[in-house]
């Protein structure tokens, strides 16, 4: 794998900013905020706590070509999901669409060029920490803001509300940075879904795709918010996602990585709320020389507030996987249920895991417990398949699988590992996953119905 430091210097300049800043038409207080974030990029580190500078792997890294700026057609798409909310990022802008139920509700959708535009009550709320950028990567997402949304979903809309969201890769050099602020009104109901994808792997240099994610969630809301990250090898990629419980609202963060070069992902999950609940569940599949660094932020404020962290991933050639789940239970957050999970499995010599689970209980009345491990495909159960007339191959592949389905079978969405089986498959078998006519990797519709685990998630009608 390659070993080259990263020449940070040399990614971007503040002309590049100030032209970035000048062609969407900044309102002036963003201006300041993207120029402050640039000199955050400059100096911050990648990794702000010491204690994991050792573990994370960015090696051969270099977006000194990125074109911020970067035009181009919009990409040809397959028919929508009927009555959703679209939200499509490409080369061209963003094209957005809020169904006619909704907007006559009181629900609003407003895209990044009128947020410029109106600079009125909205844009606090959507830049909502924007400024306070904790690592080098987070500054440089802040930094190259070029597509974005805020939606707001009404009090006591009675409807499950689906938000239909892609980001397509098609230029290259090209940099897709997207910031979204969802607000989930009182008793509302939403699924969004986040999906990832390239027309094609650039003949040389590295595209970017950075996400950030800020939701509010309202007393007694619910939503699942799912990605599917499955872009060419030769994109690096932040996520970087944050949300705030009400009383007895529930989030769900379902993180599926399956493209990429270098990936990093941070969810911060601050369960405010009395009686809220959170579901952080991540899968990786790793080949060739992919890595995945993920952390997981858990912070109990409130009392009787519940949350899981289940991590899994597949490692196999030269790729690379991290991840960390820091679970925080604060002085009065008592009758707190936390659990954190952190598992791998490593196919090939060369694959390499770290798994790093912690809790930090600063109260008495709770119940919190971790778990985590490292480890080769066990060979008694590579033998058993064997020996039921499957190959070697097939053999680890089922486990593989099966290994990486006990966290979709968690989620609260029916059928998610039968959803992403066709990428997943088309991953294992060594091929690309790409956005062309008559292959489009999209997600059909979906229905939250709970699992066994977690019935209380389950809605009375599909979300569409």
């Amino acid at each position: 794998m390659a070993s080259a430091a990263p020449r940070y210097s040399e990614w971007l300049s503040l002309n590049q900013v100030h032209g970035l800043s000048s062609s969407l038409s900044d309102p002036e207080v963003y201006r300041k905020v993207r120029e402050q974030s640039f000199e955050r990029f400059r100096e911050l580190p990648l990794e702000p706590n010491p204690l994991y500078r050792g573990y994370g792997y960015f090696a051969g890294v270099d977006l000194s070509d990125l074109a911020p700026e970067a035009k181009g057609p919009a990409v040809e798409l397959p028919p929508l999901l009927e009555g959703a909310v679209q939200v499509i990022h490409d080369a061209s802008g963003t094209r957005a669409r809020l169904p006619r139920a909704l907007l006559d509700a009181g629900a609003r959708l407003t895209p990044l060029s009128e947020l410029w535009q109106r600079a009125n009550g909205e844009l606090p709320a959507f830049l909502r920490g924007a400024e306070a950028a904790p690592d080098r990567l987070s500054a440089l997402a802040t930094t190259l803001l070029n597509r974005g949304y805020r939606l707001e979903v009404p009090d006591g809309y009675g409807e499950p509300v689906r938000v239909q969201e892609l980001s397509l890769l098609s230029q290259p050099h090209e940099a897709l940075s997207v910031r979204r602020s969802i607000r989930a009104g009182r008793d509302s109901q939403v699924l969004v879904t986040e999906e990832t994808y390239s027309t094609g792997s650039p003949a040389e240099g590295q595209r970017l795709y950075a996400s950030v994610t800020d939701l509010d969630l309202a007393d007694q809301a619910k939503v699942a918010y799912l990605s599917v990250h499955a872009p060419d090898l030769r994109t690096v990629s932040i996520y970087r996602r944050s949300v705030t419980t009400g009383t007895g609202s529930r989030i769900a963060w379902l993180w599926n990585g399956l493209g990429g070069f270098r990936t990093k992902v941070r969810n911060q999950t601050t369960l405010s709320g009395t009686g809220s609940a959170a579901d952080d569940l991540q899968t990786f599949y790793g080949a060739q020389s992919q890595s995945y660094d993920s952390s997981v932020d858990v912070t109990h404020v409130a009392t009787d507030t519940h949350a899981q962290s289940i991590t899994r991933g597949v490692f196999t050639d030269e790729a690379r996987g991290m991840s960390r789940g820091l679970v925080r239970i604060e002085p009065n957050a008592r009758k707190t249920i936390a659990y954190v999970s952190e598992h791998a499995m490593l196919l090939s010599r060369g694959a390499r895991s770290d798994t790093i689970p912690i809790l930090e209980i600063l109260c008495r009345d709770v119940k919190a417990t971790h778990s985590t491990s490292v480890a080769p495909v066990d060979p008694e159960k590579v033998f058993y398949l064997e020996s039921r007339g499957m190959t070697r191959d097939e053999s680890i592949r089922m486990i593989g699988e099966g290994f990486l389905a006990y966290v979709h079978e968690r989620a609260p969405i029916a059928g998610l590992r039968e959803i992403l089986y066709p990428t997943l498959a088309r991953r294992w078998e060594g091929r690309e996953v790409f956005w062309k006519a008559g292959e489009y990797p999209l997600l059909p519709r979906l229905s939250v119905t709970g699992t066994e685990a977690a019935p209380e998630w389950r809605f009375d009608t599909k979300l569409r």
